[in-house]
């Protein structure tokens, strides 16, 4: 079994953590962390195992901050 290392979710492009999770609890756990340190978070189901992916939004660019 080999997930897809970025997923579309409601549009938008996410990034897997590279993490297999047991338990729903688990990436629950694992993804409220992520949320905590600012990223959205899409959890995943795939064959009894769950993903957590993630993504960062981009706040400024190095090209707008010059």
């Amino acid at each position: 079994m080999s997930p897809d290392l970025a997923m579309i979710i409601e549009g938008k492009k996410f990034m897997w953590d590279g993490l297999w999770y047991d338990a729903k609890e688990d990436a629950s756990r694992a993804g409220q962390s992520y949320q905590d340190d600012g990223f959205q978070i899409g959890i995943v189901e795939e064959g009894g195992k769950f993903l957590v992916y993630t993504r960062r939004l981009v706040k400024e660019t190095a090209a707008a901050a010059q």
